[in-house]
């Protein structure tokens, strides 16, 4: 995922990318379908549709929730990353502690990796937050 600015990151759910599934269109396509081939004899009840329609708006709604959730995330990720600049932290990294000054950070698919420079000179480039155990 691809952090861009704040605005682009976390949004309203209107122009969101469209997804893998039925899509507001297909359902609606599908229930006119469903109401032209009914059975006149035995007719579907309308509070089943409106149940379904209810249900689909929900799951939409809970979709753009969790993109907007995504994005915060990701915001929050930068902002930590960018606040760890010029301090010391520690990493572990092979099964051991290392610790060095946070000098640059680059994204990578919005993830931050950090290059830490170690006291003797030595880098270690492509941290990842999660590796921190400490901060000082």
């Amino acid at each position: 995922m691809a952090v861009d600015t704040i605005g682009s990151s976390v949004g309203s759910g209107v122009g969101q990318v469209q997804r893998n599934g039925l899509q507001q269109q297909d359902f609606l396509r599908l229930f006119l379908t469903q109401l032209s081939f009914q059975d006149p004899l035995n007719p579907v009840d309308n509070r089943e549709f409106l149940a379904q329609l209810a249900q689909f708006a929900n799951i939409q709604q809970t979709q753009v929730l969790s993109d907007n959730i995504q994005g915060l995330l990701a915001v929050q990720s930068v902002s930590q990353s960018v606040g760890l600049i010029g301090r010391t932290v520690s990493v572990t990294q092979n099964n051991q502690t290392l610790t060095g000054q946070v000098t640059t950070i680059r994204y990578d698919t919005g993830q931050p990796l950090l290059t830490l420079l170690q006291a003797d000179g030595t880098s270690i480039q492509n941290v990842r937050l999660a590796q921190i155990v400490l901060v000082r």
